[in-house]
């Protein structure tokens, strides 16, 4: 098992705090503590003192006053200065993947191959970015005026974080904001502050001046729900459940704030009768799997023609069954546990419904002997449930994948369209034609083709319908954080001294 005696490496150095504001580490002022727990023991890694609504505004005040100075500077200034805050983060990388596994319960090796280098080059995107934002051309639209288009920073941005990849959710959500000149107040989930605030800290190693990047680390219904409203803030940016997007987006339209929402999802992985089966289930399995079935675009209903159905619900099984869950920190391991053993309940208790109409292939309980006091739960694969059922139709987020059966081809794209989301989908097929019309058909904001799950910088995450709007990497997450301006000029004298006539008359 997990050695006891594991610590979090950057302790010391945080001394207890959970605030970062102003380029200073501090301790919340709410009066109340809250502690990070390793997922895979149970124990408490990190205790800190939760922000109050006082530090909110502190926070808000510190990006505030530094965001005229950072809007001035130079796109090339902005570029060098996230080129090196992306050698800071590549010579820590190993405390960042060690310090990401403890409060996340993240096999180490996926810290290390995935979430830490996904932010490093995340970053390396948005510096080389910072370089490239443009207007439009300047020219004669209206007569004797010239008009050309502005591209501006907003403001502050205040953004809420999720607690499944909270690494990367903050640089998703920090560098484009940031690149763009704008200042940023982050809030993360309060299960897991401490890589946002190791994040913060290395942009201000690397020159970022004090108060661009702000972290504040509290309950939602307080820290949270105060920087959705707080006035000053010009745009927010939320990641996590469509109901909680709901309540921000309630919140952020009382003062006519940008918004940006990137939600909840329920990938369809929809596989012909053409496909390669072993690729499939192969990627049916890592799809579903992958940061223990806690991401928004894991494949969770697999849809099968019916000629392939039951060879791929069998090999799955036997694929899953062979998944090594353990300890994150052991090279051998595939799968960790959930994020609490809260969650985990919850994902045990979609199951535990389901036997009434399903059939639970394989699976279907938590561990027991060594992994008893973590949150783990077996892989699981759950057979011939209703398409309008609860486990097929609603989030779970867990390691839990649902196979289903379909005839004809637009069956299957009108069931991978039929829930209330969109943010990912996948479609498995040696026919160019038929997997050409699954990415028209289908309403996702991206569907993988005999893939599912990998993402790239230079390309857009976010989604359609319940999923919500905006995205995240790419050149457009970098124009969601852009304000646009219309600039005209009037080219003729006579127009400048004589136009108050033409609209109003000789006046004495």
């Amino acid at each position: 098992m997990h050695n006891p005696g594991h610590r979090f490496q950057a302790q010391d150095r945080l001394a207890g705090g959970a605030q970062y504001i102003g380029g200073r580490l501090t301790k919340g002022t709410s009066g109340r503590t809250h502690a990070v727990v390793n997922p895979a023991t149970g124990e408490e890694v990190y205790t800190y003192e939760l922000a109050s609504t006082a530090d909110v505004d502190a926070a808000v005040a510190a990006a505030r006053a530094a965001f005229p100075g950072w809007a001035a500077t130079t796109p090339g200034e902005r570029s060098d200065a996230l080129h090196r805050f992306a050698a800071v983060l590549a010579e820590r990388a190993e405390e960042f993947a060690q310090a990401e596994s403890l409060q996340c319960g993240k096999p180490l090796k996926l810290t290390r191959e995935f979430d830490v280098p996904g932010t490093i080059d995340n970053t390396a995107f948005f510096a080389g970015a910072a370089r490239h934002l443009q207007g439009q051309s300047a020219g004669e639209y209206s007569g004797d005026h010239t008009s050309y288009v502005r591209r501006e920073p907003i403001g502050v941005v205040g953004s809420i974080a999720p607690w499944n990849y909270p690494l990367q959710m903050a640089a998703w959500k920090i560098l484009p904001a940031v690149a763009a000149g704008n200042t940023i107040v982050l809030k993360p989930a309060e299960l897991t502050p401490l890589t946002s605030l190791l994040f913060a800290e290395a942009a201000t190693h690397a020159g970022i001046p004090d108060g661009v990047i702000n972290i504040v680390t509290g309950l939602g219904k307080e820290a949270g729900e105060h920087l959705v409203g707080h006035p000053d803030v010009a745009m927010t940016s939320f990641t996590g459940s469509t109901a909680v997007g709901r309540r921000v987006a309630e919140i952020a339209t009382s003062t006519v704030k940008r918004l940006h929402l990137e939600l909840g999802g329920k990938a369809p992985f929809l596989v012909f009768d053409d496909a390669d089966l072993e690729a499939a289930v192969q990627g049916a399995v890592a799809g579903s799997l992958i940061n223990t079935g806690q991401d928004c675009t894991a494949a969770t209903r697999a849809y099968v023609q019916r000629p392939l159905y039951e060879a791929f619900v069998e090999r799955t099984a036997a694929l899953m069954a062979s998944v090594r869950v353990g300890d994150p920190f052991a090279p051998g391991t595939d799968l960790g546990p959930l994020i609490s053993h809260a969650q985990r309940d919850r994902v045990a208790g979609f199951v535990e419904r389901a036997r009434g109409y399903a059939r639970v292939v394989t699976g279907g309980e938590a561990p027991q002997g060594d992994l008893k006091s973590g949150a783990y739960y077996a892989p699981t694969l759950v057979a011939d449930a209703g398409q309008d059922s609860e486990i097929v139709q609603a989030e779970i987020f867990g390691p839990v994948l649902v196979v289903l059966p379909f005839d004809t081809d637009d069956e299957g794209i009108a069931l991978a369209n039929d829930t209330p989301y969109g943010l990912a989908a996948s479609a498995w097929s040696r026919d160019v034609y038929r997997a050409n019309r699954a990415t028209r058909e289908i309403k996702a904001g991206c569907v993988w083709v005999n893939d599912h799950i990998p993402i790239i910088s230079e390309m857009p995450h976010g989604g359609y319908k319940a999923s919500g709007f905006g995205k995240d990497m790419s050149a457009y997450s970098f124009e969601e954080y852009t304000q646009v301006k219309h600039v005209m000029f009037d080219n003729t004298a006579v127009a400048r001294k004589d136009w108050h006539r033409t609209v109003f008359g000789d006046r004495p």
